[in-house]
């Protein structure tokens, strides 16, 4: 490619985010894919999303997911798309199955269990939320991305997360087109708990101490914030990392887009020097293993 390396840019554009929370969060179908195209043509290359329904079955979920992401793909056939888990009778990743049969090319896997929830007003986390993802789970969603071919985007919330993807990566059973996402949390966390390492540069480097060795694609992001204003965004960009940003986990003072989110990333890339990847690029940058 040239010159210094472009960056990753993914937009998470939904979540648990509401929009009490922020009238911008996209929810419907409609709405997804007008948003997904808005980031895309900023510079993302990535865009994740979740859709508004729990319980359903695989089927109906795999419905909605497309509903969103067709118009997309119509429009920018180069769109790299993929969903959260499958929040079905219980987690599961069996719905990325018929999502590759419908032409996605990254998949995911969230690599262990953490506890997410609120806190009280003295501070105290509270809640019985256990978002759990045990060793053979991972493993079976490691099998229908190997399977798929599928490039795995892995959350990483705690540092045994990344010690887990590490123990594949050593045994050379990750699935070809990994990422390695560095989920940094500020006091609010996710749903106003926090989890894992805070967002600076001394967590940044003990992320980056247990990579030495590996070569997998990293990205940062902060949860319960905002990564691009965050002291470890440049940081990263200057260490060759990649940014994932939006508004599933941005918790500022202010009611953004995703766009302006998106617009923000860019403009930080162009500062470090680095330009932004294509999502054909970002594909290359990958290894993703679909065409």
């Amino acid at each position: 490619m040239g010159g210094l390396a472009p960056v990753i840019v993914e937009c998470a554009i939904n979540g648990t985010a509401s929009k009490l929370h922020n009238p911008h969060v996209p929810i419907e179908p409609d709405e997804i894919a007008q948003d997904a195209l808005a980031c895309i043509e900023a510079g993302a290359a990535i865009i994740h999303n979740h859709i508004d329904r729990f319980g359903t079955s695989r089927e109906e979920a795999v419905d909605r997911y497309l509903g969103g992401w067709q118009p997309v793909l119509a429009i920018r056939p180069d769109a790299l798309l993929y969903p959260t888990v499958h929040f079905g009778a219980s987690i599961s990743y069996e719905h990325l199955i018929p999502l590759a049969s419908a032409g996605l090319r990254v998949g995911l896997a969230d690599p262990g269990s953490v506890n997410l929830g609120g806190a009280d007003d003295r501070g105290i986390p509270t809640g019985g939320f256990v978002y759990a993802n045990s060793f053979d789970a991972i493993e079976r969603a490691f099998e229908i991305c190997r399977q798929e071919r599928l490039g795995p985007s892995l959350a990483i919330y705690e540092p045994g997360f990344l010690r887990a993807v590490l123990a594949w990566w050593r045994a050379g059973r990750l699935p070809q087109g990994s990422m390695v996402k560095l989920y940094f949390s500020t006091e609010r966390g996710y749903l106003g708990a926090p989890f894992g390492l805070p967002p600076t540069v001394r967590a940044l480097d003990a992320y980056l101490e247990l990579l030495e060795d590996c070569d997998l694609p990293w990205a940062v992001s902060v949860v319960g914030g905002d990564v691009v204003a965050s002291e470890i965004a440049l940081i990263a960009l200057n260490r060759g990392g990649h940014l994932h940003l939006g508004l599933e986990f941005y918790r500022g003072d202010r009611t953004p887009t995703n766009l302006e989110l998106v617009t923000e990333a860019v403009a930080l890339c162009q500062a470090a020097g680095r330009p932004v990847a294509s999502p054909d690029q970002a594909a290359e940058i990958l290894d993703l293993p679909r065409r």
